[in-house]
């Protein structure tokens, strides 16, 4: 039965989401609309090779992490890898009695260079990782660094020499060997005089100019270039964008030039978009006078030509529901700091992911094996998103909490908790338990429904996926650098007094 239930879901998803959602940028028409993703793609770093163009973002404690998409024209994304399945090199990635919230991978810096990807980023605890492959899609290989470069912007010379650009508010120069290790000293070549930040550096070469491309960071974020015709200066500065104006585009800033096959210039920033996140803008760029300015007459676009690439490829649009009927997660997912592997499976019973209680703990924020995923927006974002999950609650054990999340700082859950072999809906909000139902079923359905735009989420639940019923009161989002990604939707099963319980869930879809 699930399997049919499963084709009739799935089609019904598609027509949502081609009629409906429309969460897609693609207008199908030749234009696409901002943000590019609705969803939390921070920091990005983009690249081409032949005609592919690669995306690494920010993930920080959320692993599998260090998440790379793919695209044919800019505009239509899909995952290719998570190039970090685990982390470790602390055992704060493991919960084990501290975190990594707000901390973890930060901006990453992508190349293609002699038939090898690379991939440089820093951990503000534990330094600098490179990562290299021979294909994007994996497997990668990490090397912790002995030298940390922060917001490092990788950059192969064609004399051969390999460089990185890294800092903050003032940006050095430091010459590394192929292993990305410093054979010379930090050179300082700019020191930010706009005003504090100037950070999430790449480097280009063109036209005999090296360019530093780099944002003054914030919410009113603006992107400027330095040029020079010596990797160590003196560098000049120029304002490419900043646009205060209120809305889609606000603070639109740090991201990648990129070169399409027919010659066309495109830039890849992103805009702080509400509590679910930082989401990617495409824009164009023509160059005047040596500069890459950015936009249409210094404003950022919203609707606009879609790049031209040499042909059209197909709108494409990401997983964000979940039969849990293959025999790993789909690449939308990652865990809340590491797994403990040993204690959830989707092979236990075919069909369901099964979270075994990992850890006991009375803090939802350390509760190990929490599986997360980004929300996505809807382009009319006064739109709720709307999750819901299939709970089989037969095997809790006294003191044991499951359910659906939606976390940031503040976060809120609503759960099922047994006690005293009896089965409540508690409503969590930040920790206090807000409304507490009893309950007796062993089938329980989970909803909450998220709106960007009012920051506004709301939970519900059900015995029978027909009646749903509100429980507790809204949470009111917000986007905390305490821990410094979008909101996500979350499924977790931990134990506040003993380990041994387990729940299945039989799906998680989003409506």
């Amino acid at each position: 039965m699930k399997k049919i239930s499963t084709a009739i879901f799935i089609l019904s998803f598609l027509s949502l989401n081609v009629y409906a959602q429309n969460i897609h940028s693609d207008n199908g028409n030749g234009t696409y609309t901002n943000p590019l993703i609705f969803a939390d793609f921070p920091d990005p770093d983009v690249i081409r090779v032949g005609d592919t163009y690669y995306m690494v973002t920010t993930t920080m404690f959320i692993f599998p992490g260090v998440t790379i998409l793919k695209s044919h024209n800019l505009v239509n994304w899909e995952y290719c890898s998570n190039a970090v399945p685990r982390f470790d090199f602390s055992k704060c990635y493991d919960l084990d009695g501290c975190n990594r919230y707000g901390h973890g991978q930060w901006a990453t810096s992508i190349k293609y260079h002699n038939g090898k990807f690379y991939l440089l980023f820093i951990t503000l605890n534990e330094g600098g990782f490179m990562l290299t492959a021979d294909k994007a899609e994996g497997p990668w290989h990490i090397t912790h660094l002995p030298k940390g470069f922060y917001d490092p912007g990788l950059f192969f010379d064609d004399d051969g020499k390999v460089y990185i650009a890294q800092g903050y508010s003032k940006i050095s120069i430091t010459e590394v060997n192929d292993s990305l290790v410093a054979v010379g000293p930090d050179s300082l070549v700019y020191t930010g005089d706009i005003r504090k930040g100037l950070e999430g550096t790449h480097v280009y070469k063109i036209n005999g100019y090296y360019y530093l491309y780099c944002t003054y960071g914030g919410r009113d974020g603006m992107q400027v270039a330095l040029r020079s015709k010596n990797i160590y200066g003196p560098y000049e500065q120029k304002l490419l964008i900043y646009d205060t104006t209120k809305g889609i585009n606000y603070g639109i800033h740090q991201g990648a030039l990129i070169q399409t096959q027919t010659g066309e210039w495109w830039t890849i920033l992103f805009v702080d978009s509400g509590p679910f996140g930082r989401f990617p803008s495409l824009q164009p760029v023509i160059w005047v006078d040596g500069w890459p300015m950015i936009g249409v007459n210094g404003k950022a676009v919203t609707t606009y030509k879609k790049p031209n690439v040499g042909r059209t490829y197909p709108i494409k649009d990401f997983p964000k529901s979940d039969e849990f009927d293959d025999t790993k997660l789909g690449m939308q997912w990652g865990w809340n700091h590491n797994p403990d592997a040993s204690k959830w499976s989707l092979t236990k019973r075919p069909g369901f992911l099964r979270l075994n209680t990992a850890t006991i703990t009375s803090d939802f924020r350390m509760a190990r094996n929490t599986l997360t995923q980004r929300p996505f927006a809807k382009r009319d974002q006064t739109i709720p998103t709307v999750a819901t999950t299939k709970m089989d609650v037969s095997n809790m054990k006294d003191g044991d909490i499951a359910g659906l999340a939606v976390f940031q700082d503040p976060y809120a859950f609503i759960a099922v908790k047994q006690e005293k072999s009896r089965k409540f809906i508690l409503m969590v909000n930040n920790g206090k338990v807000i409304d507490s139902v009893a309950i007796d079923a062993s089938t329980i359905y989970l909803r909450t429904l998220a709106s960007n735009a009012t920051s506004k989420a709301s939970f519900e639940y059900s015995t029978d996926n027909k009646n749903f019923k509100s429980i507790g009161e809204d949470l009111m989002m917000r986007f905390s650098l305490k821990i410094f990604t979008g909101n996500k939707f979350c499924l977790f099963n931990y134990a506040t007094k003993q380990r041994g319980g387990y729940v299945d869930f039989d799906w998680f879809r989003v409506q």
